[in-house]
């Protein structure tokens, strides 16, 4: 497995990146359950991102 960065600069993100460090305890069949939780819980991250952008670009827009 590649090195993962000890912080990606977001606190949501470093603790889902910080949970796959469980893989190691879990047998192999269990990964791909924690890689879909992680894969949704990042997807949800980034959308709430882009929302915050998007109302703060209105908001900029409006002054």
């Amino acid at each position: 497995m590649s090195e993962v960065p000890e912080e990606t600069g977001d606190g949501r993100v470093d603790a889902i990146v910080a949970r796959l460090g469980r893989l190691g305890e879990l047998p192999v069949s269990e990964h791909v359950a924690v890689f879909d939780e992680a894969f949704s819980e990042l997807e949800s991250t980034l959308a709430a991102v882009e929302e915050t952008t998007r109302e703060e670009s209105a908001d900029a827009g409006r002054r």
